[in-house]
């Protein structure tokens, strides 16, 4: 009698643990249904693409994916250049077993061939039962990130709580150590829990860069990164860590004394008036990003997604 209690209490906190197990949560839904999901996310955006229809966006995204992709679409509009069609290759999905809602999974996919391949670590939403299923987030991995997600005996994943401990860095805090690095430097509270590397130190290199050729111009920029009140998702990792999708806002502010020296150009180019910046132009730029967090060091940012979707100019 006394071995089967045991037994029980101990089945009992083995399903606690880690916030989801096989028998107390089920898929979001099934591997069959999620390749629907992103057969059906193709096909729309293969309605809209041609077009660039930014009305039939909202149809097949949520944001923070639909204001970088209607953002996206009115620079495309200005250039005169199309978006190529979609055609994901090679899927593999992560199905994370949930308790409640919203509903979401992740799908590693690949676009285009040779030299214009890009890999994709989408990431689909679901707010309520029979509502649809919309891609919120895709940042660019630069390698296959997605594969080093640890499976159950069924081929489901499991999801990781925002404030997960056990981890260098809890995925919640991860956002504001980034923000802080790529507006203070390596020195500010947090950066310490990122490691080198093109989106973290170098990035902040980079900026300060940027903005030491401005000057010499005579145009004065300064950058702030922050974080956002989108949702952070995450999933465990084999060894323990988490992959973690998360946004970040960057806010840049422009100007210069002397008429002509400030441009609407590049990634602003559609969101203002070319002639719409006289002395300042102000700047919101949507970051997505996909980190690889482990259990001890320094957390790894894999992965971007970046664009301005709001330029004003005074």
């Amino acid at each position: 009698m006394l071995a089967a209690v045991l037994a029980a209490v101990t089945a009992a906190a083995a399903g606690c643990a880690g916030g989801s197990s096989a028998s107390a949560d089920p898929p979001a839904l099934t591997k069959a249904r999620a390749q629907q999901v992103l057969a059906s996310f193709a096909a729309g955006a293969n309605q809209a693409g041609p077009r660039l229809d930014r009305k039939k966006l909202p149809r097949i995204e949520a944001n923070p994916q639909l204001k970088m992709d209607v953002a996206s679409f009115k620079l495309r509009r200005a250039i005169g250049q199309r978006p190529d069609p979609v055609a994901f290759t090679r899927p593999a999905f992560y199905i994370p077993r949930l308790h409640g809602y919203p509903h979401w999974f992740a799908a590693d996919a690949v676009t285009g061939t040779g030299d214009r391949a890009v890999r994709h670590a989408l990431l689909f939403t679901q707010t309520k039962p029979g509502a649809p299923w919309l891609l919120a987030a895709d940042p660019y991995p630069q390698d296959a990130a997605l594969s080093r997600i640890a499976l159950d005996s069924d081929g489901y994943a499991t999801a990781v709580d925002p404030g997960a401990k056990g981890l260098a860095i809890t995925p919640a805090r991860l956002p504001a150590a980034h923000a802080a690095l790529l507006t203070r430097g390596p020195g500010a509270p947090g950066a310490s829990t990122l490691a080198e590397g093109p989106r973290t130190h170098r990035a902040y290199r980079a900026l300060r860069q940027g903005e030491s050729t401005l000057a010499k111009q005579g145009v004065t920029l300064s950058s702030r990164f922050s974080t956002t009140s989108y949702a952070i998702h995450a999933l465990r990792t084999r060894g323990g860590g988490a992959l973690v999708w998360y946004v970040l806002k960057q806010n840049e502010a422009y100007s210069a004394s002397q008429r002509g020296r400030l441009a609407v150009s590049g990634d602003l180019v559609g969101l203002a008036p070319a002639t719409a910046a006289k002395n300042r132009m102000d700047t919101i730029v949507l970051v997505q990003y996909l980190a690889t967090v482990p259990p001890k060091g320094r957390a790894t940012v894999t992965g971007m997604y970046r664009k301005a979707v709001v330029a004003r100019g005074s």
